[in-house]
């Protein structure tokens, strides 16, 4: 197949092949960020798609127009979750066998969903620690096996799959001007799709691109102009956390899009929670990217017609306690620390009742030894009703000469202990 760039014909067409296979999604107002940002800020809401992510776009597009040949020897195809589901839901769709390869910390949400979608049409295997992983494992397969990779990016047919997400949006909005279009990024794919449909149909509206800060592997690319391999990143957001973005999403990124923020994983977790408990919303970490990044163009959005596309919503609800405490802790509101309480009687108690205010509460407590517990440092974790109570907290530790280690800020102690 074809390594051309994306067109929106391209996209045109793929429209017609996904009539009637993927869901055309909601594009609504979204009251309480508008009034947070005092913007018009429009959710598009590919969560709400019928594998809950935006993927079966480009895996049906791409799959849909094989060759009959190509289609007897099965496919193929690498993913952290959500490219999967859409692989697996067209195989099932096409009657095609497929094999998926998936890393193995992906969550369990998203492997039995696979299985669910794909039926008897697709096998999983688990293998490696990233997406980057699994993919080396995939292309392996292929090789020894002689099957058709579908990948989760870097084609043309897959790109413009992913870009009626584009149509649907400028359909939606009808004569309303768009100002800003927010778009997470993983490999590039969707983001390379909407700014060929935009740059034709839309070319006012100003296209920000939206990483995790633990894998800015776009935002590295452009900045030395050239694919860049990230040699480590942070899978937490685990949709859009890859090593290496596709070479044609690169090519089409570097010339058009506006402007990329790095989201800390903190912010994304906080913004699920806050997604959650204002509208019921119940994001994956990488579809909240696109909403984390409001804030960072709060001055230039006022007042505008905002878009942010909500890539998925496959979160697994086991990973809600991780995420709720990453969010207080990026928020300031959670605290570590090891503590040595003196070796008399009642220091703990006046830690308790004289450190600690009606604002604090012990959300952890353990002896970090196996013996000699009273004579050995603590692990106490404390959570805060507000972000400035620390200073007072610390204040009072002092008083009292509490002799203690800060956590929070020591990435070596904080991840060996917590």
């Amino acid at each position: 197949m074809t390594k051309s760039l994306p067109t929106t014909k391209g996209i045109l067409q793929a429209k017609n092949h996904l009539e009637g296979i993927s869901e055309i999604t909601p594009l609504k107002l979204n009251q309480s960020l508008s009034d947070a940002i005092d913007a018009n800020v429009y959710l598009k809401r590919e969560d709400l798609q019928i594998v809950r992510s935006y993927k079966i776009r480009g895996a049906y597009n791409f799959i849909s127009q094989l060759t009959a040949s190509e289609k007897k020897k099965g496919v193929v195809c690498a993913s952290a979750g959500n490219h999967a589901q859409g692989f697996a839901y067209s195989c099932h769709l096409l009657k095609i066998k497929g094999t998926v390869f998936m890393p193995a910390p992906t969550p369990r949400q998203k492997v039995e969903a696979v299985h669910r979608v794909g039926k008897e049409y697709v096998n999983i295997v688990l293998s490696g620690d990233t997406y980057d992983d699994a993919k080396s494992a995939a292309l392996r397969y292929i090789e020894q096996h002689n099957k058709i990779f579908v990948p989760p990016f870097d084609h043309k047919l897959i790109i413009e799959g992913q870009g009626t997400v584009g149509i649907e949006i400028l359909n939606q909005i009808g004569k309303k001007k768009i100002d800003y279009l927010f778009v997470p990024i993983g490999g590039g794919g969707l983001c390379a799709g909407l700014i060929t449909y935009f740059k034709e149909f839309s070319p006012q509206t100003k296209i920000i691109g939206v990483e995790p800060m633990g894998a800015p592997s776009m935002k590295e690319s452009i900045a030395k102009n050239k694919i860049t391999t990230l040699q480590k990143i942070d899978n937490f957001v685990d949709g859009a956390a890859v090593k290496q973005v596709g070479h044609l999403p690169f090519e089409v990124c570097k010339s058009y899009l506006e402007d990329i923020v790095l989201i800390p994983e903190g912010r994304v977790c906080t913004k699920i929670m806050q997604m959650y408990n204002s509208d019921a919303i119940v994001l994956e970490p990488a579809g909240a990217l696109s909403i984390a990044a409001l804030d960072y163009y709060k001055e230039k959005i006022k007042g505008k017609n905002v878009v942010c596309v909500i890539s998925g919503g496959n979160n697994d609800i086991e990973r809600m306690p991780d995420i709720k405490e990453r969010s207080l802790i990026f928020e300031g509101l959670k605290h570590f620390f090891i503590i040595k309480f003196p070796q008399r009687a009642g220091a703990l108690k006046q830690f308790v009742s004289k450190v600690l205010s009606a604002n604090e509460d012990i959300t952890l407590f353990e002896y970090t030894k196996k013996n000699s517990k009273e004579s050995g440092p603590a692990l106490v974790g404390i959570e805060l009703k507000q972000k400035e109570d620390y200073e007072l907290l610390i204040k009072r530790m002092k008083k009292y000469k509490v002799d203690y280690v800060p956590l929070n800020d020591n990435p070596m102690l904080f991840n060996f202990l917590i």
